[in-house]
């Protein structure tokens, strides 16, 4: 918790060096008792332990969905990148339209682990981990890992591995989520008497888990041959899932029997054989693709509109082209220092010349150390031939502030903010740097570039972070505090978001309006918070604090 001008504020920090048991482990306790506000509404939660083999409703898969996220927000273990999450978001959301129920929503999201696995939930909660991007060679070859794993979701074969989960007496999330995140490596963590408790508990439900999480062969061959079809239908090449399952099966056999490059984690849950791969191979062929191009029209072959509709494709195929931007981004985000990117970006450096893509990686990497005059002298060759990419000009805008060019900074922004006018990753860097000055104006300036964005980011807590503080130094700490609130709320700490709302309700200058946005938040979190207390579930941070750790 650190102090801000009177407000107690969490912020990021680095995911702790948890084991894998007790990750799981944290994140199911957490799971038990937390909701969305469309599920804490109903004032209970469902009982995760029933036998009675209820179907869970759309509304409470979602629920769930959001429940995963944001306690993997709380401890860590999620990438917060707009650029990042916007890449990965586009392309999700392009293949999630081509499947076989467009109607789905669809939340994307990337884990910092640099395993390679990915990952799908309740609700049409993707997860992705940086190192599944990082073993790919083109943004097809993520696209069909997504493809394939958007396929388990619209089969709803997540669905039905809950119900066995059910009538197996197994709660539902220890099911789905156990297996998931003890597959996430982490280092070595901590031995307090709570964690060694967690760790014993996940250790004795570790293979029962294991099965639950395993989809059937058939449920892999159907997630196949369905995504080969989506990727196709949105652009993609059909081959590519094939191609990936190619390089994860290289990797299994080049570290086989190392602990320290284990077999990927995605392979654990999705066995790809060379039969399941040759397979891949067959049904690719026999997909037809169209190259299309803006303004050309092709007959829908989406099973939920007429056969001979025609619609406007306004794409090229392929990617988007900002494959090797994000790749190297992520390469340099998910480092577990900025000097060890930087030193990996030189390690690239001496085998040859750096692309354009690693020049851009080191330069986040120095960003990412404080070292803007560097990150600026490495991005200038790529101008010439980038000067209208927003990866490459936001890049440069940040690096100009980083290095004390206020002015310089301001004016990329602007221009970028002219052309981008509700581009996310804009809004938000110029918005935090901004805030960083710490003064009404730059609060005011930020609040103008942020509100459009209110809309569609409210459930992001990094604008929900920035938005606060900009709040804050322009003056306005009623707004701030609401904002403060949703940002641990999202991050997975309701009971500290609900502290927040009824500490800022006692305010005598709030009006109308405020006290009723309060009060709808508060009785939207109370249920939440109340069933945590029920189950004797405490944040594990304020225990430590408790025990003066």
């Amino acid at each position: 918790m650190t102090p801000m001008h009177g407000h107690a504020v969490r912020m990021p920090r680095t995911p702790a060096p948890l084991r894998p048991a007790l990750l799981a482990i944290a994140c199911v306790v957490g799971l038990a008792g937390l909701t969305s506000p469309s599920l804490a509404q109903e004032g209970r939660l469902p009982d995760m332990g029933s036998s009675a083999g209820r179907v869970l409703s759309p509304v409470e898969q979602q629920g769930y969905g959001a429940m995963m996220l944001s306690q993997l927000r709380h401890y860590g273990y999620t990438l917060e990148d707009p650029l990042i999450a916007q890449w990965l978001q586009g392309m999700g959301q392009r293949l999630g339209a081509a499947s076989d129920r467009p109607e789905q929503p669809f939340t994307f999201f990337m884990m910092r682990d640099r395993q390679i696995n990915a990952f799908a939930t309740l609700g049409g909660y993707v997860g992705m981990n940086a190192g599944l991007v990082l073993a790919a060679e083109s943004e097809d070859e993520v696209a069909g890992v997504l493809g394939h794993e958007i396929a388990h979701v619209t089969q709803t074969h997540v669905l039905r591995a809950v119900e066995r989960a059910q009538r197996d007496s197994i709660p539902i999330l220890l099911g789905m989520l156990g297996a998931i995140l003890v597959a996430q490596k982490a280092g070595g963590g901590g031995n307090s008497s709570g964690n060694a408790t967690m760790a014993a508990v996940m250790g004795a439900q570790g293979l029962m888990v294991q099965r639950q999480i395993d989809y059937t062969r058939s449920n892999e061959s159907e997630a196949d041959r369905l995504g080969i079809r989506t990727l196709a239908r949105s652009g993609y090449d059909p081959k590519a899932m094939a191609v990936m399952f190619e390089r994860m099966q290289a990797a299994t056999r080049v570290n086989r029997g190392s602990e320290e490059n284990r077999a990927p984690d995605y392979l654990l849950t999705h066995p790809v054989t060379t039969v399941r791969i040759a397979e891949a191979k067959e049904r690719a062929s026999r997909v037809e693709v169209t190259p299309f191009s803006k303004g050309a029209f092709a007959r829908s072959d989406n099973p939920l509109l007429p056969g001979n509709l025609q619609v406007e494709i306004a794409r090229t195929g392929g990617g988007t082209g900002e494959f090797d931007w994000a790749r190297e981004r992520l390469r340099a985000l998910s480092a577990n220092t900025p000097k060890a990117a930087i030193a990996e970006y030189e390690q690239f450096g001496r085998h040859g010349k750096l692309t354009d893509a690693q020049r851009y990686g080191l330069a986040v990497a120095q960003l990412q150390d404080g070292q803007g005059a560097a990150a600026q002298m490495t991005l200038a060759p790529l101008l010439p031939a980038h000067s209208g990419d927003r990866w490459i000009q936001l890049a440069m805008a940040e690096a100009h502030a980083r290095a004390g060019d206020r002015a310089g900074a301001d004016e990329r922004f602007a221009q970028l903010h002219a052309r981008l006018p509700n581009d996310r990753a804009v809004a938000i860097t110029w918005a935090k740097l901004l805030s960083e000055r710490n003064n009404a104006e730059a609060g005011r300036k930020a609040l103008d570039i942020l509100r459009p964005l209110l809309g569609s980011a409210g459930t992001d807590p990094s604008f929900q972070q920035v938005f606060a503080r900009a709040n804050e130094i322009a003056g306005d700490p009623v707004r701030a505090g609401e904002a403060y609130a949703e940002a641990e709320y999202l991050n997975g700490n309701p009971e500290r978001a609900l502290l927040q709302l009824n500490t800022l309700r006692k305010r005598p200058d709030l009006d109308y309006y405020a006290r009723a946005r309060i009060d709808a938040r508060i009785a939207a979190i109370t249920p939440t918070v109340e069933e945590l207390r029920r189950q004797g579930i405490r944040d594990m941070d304020e225990e430590r604090q408790a025990r003066g750790n």
